[in-house]
Formats: structure tokens, sequence, C-alpha cells
């Protein structure tokens, strides 16, 4: 007969930091594993249970249990491995882990190498003391912070529109995807294949460029799109004549907008004054990545427009157009599912962040 398994219970706070350990882009799958382990077994499953669903041992999963009840959410990680002490010179070690935050003589960052040398270590032994103290001078997270002083409010605008699209209405994210160029590669390049990756020469012709403007429909994924030689507000101002013929008569409009001065041109608000259901939602200014058409235009870039070869504006502009025609066959939804709340809780920690590295210098 088994063993009675202990109870499993959670506070509020290991709660939340379970949740965050799952949602993090960044978590090793290892620990993934293991808080998903700790949740299960928080729900009251038997460890025979939990091993099938997750296909895993049930000794994997008796392992985890008891160190969670052990050692709380610090018993998900690896636990120190028996063997002989380090023999590193404790200053070496020491000039290896804290000179890496500033860089020396007009460089941005250290590598391995050169900190081997600047530390007296093997580049091994760099690399090894990094990893452990999670130090990664490599790598280099993009961020803008939004100073719009109604930033919250225009915030909640979209979101709500996400959250609870409004009935009888579309609701449309849309923006002008500037300057597509038409590039043609000036030597044609190996294809994918088994044992090796496709090859596309670094050098290029330039054949021209093409605007495209698009609106997303939010409840249903298909795309209404125009093509433009430019993206002024003449254009801008086509593309909302085009949405109003090509969507049914009656129906209230709700645009997702940025800040560009075309969609706010006098000629513009003046139209938009004459056709009443239409209804503007401006995202704050720096906070583009509110408009989900945005994700839309990454995939067309990934999977058209950057990997492609084109020899005129047209081939690129006839490629893009293939895309949009196979895409709203089978359309693709983007189903804005983040709590509004964890977002600003998040933005309010980078705003700190930011001021206290502002004080520091």
């Amino acid at each position: 007969m088994a063993r009675p398994k202990l109870e499993l219970t959670l506070t509020a706070q290991q709660q939340s930091e379970l949740t965050r350990i799952l949602k993090a882009p960044a978590t090793p799958q290892k620990v993934v594993r293991r808080a998903q382990i700790v949740r299960l077994a928080a729900a009251g499953l038997e460890n025979r249970e939990i091993a099938s669903q997750l296909q895993t041992s049930t000794v994997t999963v008796g392992t985890w249990r008891q160190r969670f009840i052990d050692f709380g959410i610090a018993g998900l990680e690896e636990a120190p491995r028996p063997g002989r002490p380090s023999q590193q010179n404790p200053e070496k070690v020491r000039r290896a882990l804290t000179d890496v935050v500033q860089p020396r003589g007009g460089r941005k960052r250290w590598s391995c190498r050169s900190m081997a040398r600047h530390a007296g270590l093997s580049k091994d032994a760099v690399q090894r003391l990094w990893a452990a103290n999670d130090i990664k001078p490599h790598r280099t997270r993009t961020f803008k912070l939004s100073n719009d002083r109604e930033f919250e409010r225009k915030f909640w605008d979209v979101i709500g529109l996400y959250l609870e699209p409004p009935t009888q209405a579309l609701v449309l994210c849309c923006d002008e995807k500037s300057q597509c160029q038409a590039l043609e590669r000036t030597q044609p390049g190996l294809p994918l294949g088994q044992g090796h990756i496709q090859t596309q020469t670094h050098d290029y012709y330039r054949h021209g460029t093409v605007t495209l403007f698009a609106a997303l429909n939010y409840l249903n994924g298909k795309i209404l799109a125009q093509k433009a030689p430019r993206h002024r507000h003449q254009e801008w101002l086509k593309f909302l004549q085009h949405i109003e013929e090509e969507t049914p008569a009656g129906v209230e409009i709700h645009l997702v907008l940025d800040n560009y001065a075309t969609h706010k041109h006098p000629k513009v608000m003046a139209w938009l004054k004459s056709h009443p259901r239409f209804h503007l939602h401006f995202t704050p200014t720096s906070a583009s990545w509110l408009n989900l058409v945005e994700r839309f235009f990454r995939d067309l870039s990934q999977d058209v427009i950057t990997p492609g070869s084109f020899g005129s504006v047209k081939e690129l502009t006839e490629a893009i157009w293939k895309y949009l025609e196979e895409r709203n066959l089978n359309p693709v939804r983007y189903e804005w599912r983040a709590e509004g709340k964890v977002i600003l809780e998040k933005i309010q920690r980078a705003r700190e962040a930011l001021a206290r590295r502002m004080d520091v210098k």
C-alpha cells in the first residue's frame, strides 16, 4: 500500500509566484514542469494522476512535491550538488562578476574571452560563472515607456474594446506599414533542406517601396487592405473611404489607431465628422504594441517580405496580396488575453527602475 501523501497547500503569495513562473517566457522548461507539478498537487491530484497528465514518472512528481513542502518556491530550483570546492581565486571571481557591468576602453560590453583575459581566468570558467549568476552581457532587451499624460485612460479605452467588444459593431485595428522595400538578392540562395539551412546573399538591389494600409478585424481576424505609393493624409483618407465602402452600412465602426499626425489631419477629421459611425480610439504615445495590427505586420514581414527576393514593386505587391487572400480564407484571430492590471503593474515597476537609474546618474 502506498504511503499517504502530505497535503500541499499554497499561500496567496505562493500562488501568485507560481503564476508568474508559468507565464514568464524566460522560465526554463524544467522549472515550468516543476511548477505545474506543484499546482496540480495543490489541486488535490494524486502523484500518478499528475504523472499521467504531465507525461512524467511518479518518482519525479513525488520528488518535487516533497521539495516544495520542505522549501517552498525555492525548492523548485536545483539543489546544490556535492563535489570538490571551487579552487578559483576569489579575487579573480569577484573581478569577473563585478567588472562585467562596467565596460572599459570605449566598449559597450564584455565577451567571455575579453573578460577571461581581464580577470585571469579561462573562457570556460567565465562562462560558467556568468551562467550560474544569470549574467548575460551578450543580450539586450529593447523598451520604451510612454510619457503620455493620459496613458491609463487611453490604455483602458483600447483594452476595453478587446475584452468587451461592442455588440452590433466592428472593431478594426488600423495602421500603415510604410516603405515595404522590394529587395532583390544579388544571387539565388540555397533552399532549406535536410542537413543545411536556407541561405540568401547579404547584399541586394533596391527596386522601390510601397505602403500597405491595413485594418485587422478583431472579431474574425480578416484583413482589409489597400496599397499606396506614400502614406500622407490623402492616402489615409482614401483608405477610410475604402473601409466605408467595404463594411456593412449602418454598422458602427471602432478604429484603434496610433498617434501619427496623418490620422489627425484636419481634412481627415472633417471627413470623420460627416461619417459619425466611425469612432476613433488612439493608443497612448509610444505604445503601438496595444494595436493588434502590429502583430499581423510582424507575421507579414517574417512570412513574405523579409525572406523574399523581388525584382520590382509589382512583384512585392503581388506576393503580399496573395498572402492576404490566402490568410482571409482561413483567418487567424489575435485575441487579447493579458490582464490590464498586470500590465500596468509591470509598467509601473519599469518606471520605478528607470527613475532609480536616473537618480544614480
